[in-house]
């Protein structure tokens, strides 16, 4: 019998209270010539259901980095496009 352990990528960032919090990649897509990761927040080894987040994602062969999509018009068009 399967036990439903998955395991995934991780990525962290920086809360705007300053905090650190680790994300899980759950998906990821391409838009516009550029690459993108949605990521969960990951709460005591569980990924939390409560949202989805975007994040540009730039490669450096087998690691990353993730930057904020900042202009909130761009974040609605690449969510948009997600979600399509």
């Amino acid at each position: 019998m399967e036990n439903g352990y998955e395991e995934y990528v991780t990525f962290h960032i920086t809360a705007r209270d300053g905090s650190d919090v680790e994300m899980a990649v759950v998906d990821e897509f391409d838009f516009e010539k550029k690459h993108y990761v949605v990521g969960a927040v990951v709460r005591d080894d569980v990924i939390d259901d409560e949202g989805r987040y975007i994040y540009e994602c730039v490669l450096d062969g087998d690691d990353f980095t993730v930057q904020k999509i900042k202009k909130e018009f761009d974040y609605n068009r690449i969510a948009k496009a997600y979600m399509e």
